[in-house]
């Protein structure tokens, strides 16, 4: 991990257990570290899946005790795990207060609470939030590097992104008004609103069949809209991946700040048409 040199200075004052309890939990580089990782991300997963169990009530029936067991079992791990993070971090204060050390708690609480306050096992679904310390695990730098490619490539289209989906509304509002005059009676579009949420369901190509056109001239107006629908959903991907091409284009040739031309690839350092350092 990269530290700061006051963080540094921390780090090296520890002491030999401490260092190496620190070498397991955050060194993702080292050996341990990668096993760690690996062991954890495999106990999340096992423990989000207990939970999901748990929610069938046929299995729950039969299986209940087991499955509690099997969570206090990643309790206590994931318990051990972030009083581990608290010892071994440079700045304790700062990991606890940080998203990603509110996630590790939020994770084992609900089920200390289950055993204090009645109708806690509510909170379970809490737990859920150990999916996202899943991430953490994901520490390697084509994972980062794809993910801030990818929020430039969102940031970059949001405009485009905002007027696509404001047609969207449009397109759904003007549909959903048309076919509550078209088929207002028996078939189900007894209001605008409701006729709009069919027109969102046929758009996405969804296609719930709780409300269906009867007349003619409902059903080819719904098989517009499916041809329509269908049309419409690679319009967001394909402006956020040009936008991702866009911006890969631009690190392999950068923009010159003093002409505004891209520079060439034979030219890395300075720019072919003014000559200025890059």
């Amino acid at each position: 991990m990269h530290y700061s040199c006051e963080e540094q200075i921390i780090l090296n004052k520890f002491k030999p257990w401490r260092k190496r309890i620190h070498e397991i939990i955050f060194g993702y580089e080292t050996h341990a570290g990668k096993l760690f990782d690996v062991i954890l991300m495999f106990a999340i997963i096992l423990s989000v899946i207990v939970v999901m169990l748990e929610s069938v009530n046929r299995i729950n029936l039969y299986y209940g005790f087991e499955l509690r067991s099997i969570e206090w079992v990643f309790t206590v791990l994931f318990t051990v795990e972030y009083f581990g993070r608290i010892i071994s971090s440079p700045k304790p204060i700062k990991y606890i207060f940080s998203f990603m050390g509110i996630v590790d708690l939020l994770s084992i609480i609900p089920t200390y609470f289950s055993l204090f306050i009645e109708g806690a096992q509510l909170l379970l679904i809490i737990r859920f939030v150990r999916l996202v310390r899943v991430f953490r695990i994901l520490k390697l730098s084509r994972y980062i590097r794809g993910a801030r490619m990818l929020g430039e490539a969102l940031k970059d289209s949001k405009h485009k992104i905002i007027v696509f989906f404001s047609s969207i509304i449009i397109i759904v509002v003007i549909m959903g008004t048309l076919m509550y005059i078209i088929e207002h009676g028996d078939s189900g579009f007894d209001s605008i609103p409701r006729s709009i949420y069919w027109a969102i369901v046929t758009i996405t190509t969804v296609g719930y069949g709780d409300i269906a056109p009867t007349t003619v001239l409902g059903q080819t107006v719904a098989a517009f809209l499916m041809i329509v629908g269908y049309a419409i959903i690679a319009v967001p991907t394909g402006i956020v991946t040009s936008e991702m091409m866009r911006a890969d284009g631009r690190k392999k040739n950068p923009i010159c700040n003093e002409c505004g031309k891209l520079s060439s690839i034979n030219m890395p350092n300075y720019c072919y048409n003014c000559g200025s350092k890059m």
